[in-house]
């Protein structure tokens, strides 16, 4: 995992097709521009996660007394 520290402005490169704008942000939240080929599936986080909880089938009682 790489953690890094980045100005208003900068970009990062994933790859040479992906590139990664930091527009600025506050304390709650920061603003990304993501430019990437539409064959490239950019995705929430919490979208994904959603998504997922919703595919798995609910179990009522799940006890194994």
């Amino acid at each position: 995992m790489l953690r890094l520290s980045v100005n208003k402005d900068e970009y990062l490169m994933v790859g040479k097709d992906v590139r990664i704008t930091f527009l600025g942000g506050n304390d709650r939240s920061l603003k990304l521009m993501i430019d990437a080929p539409r064959e490239v599936n950019v995705a929430r986080g919490k979208a994904i996660e959603k998504r997922a909880a919703e595919r798995e089938p609910v179990i009522e009682n799940d006890c194994f007394c």
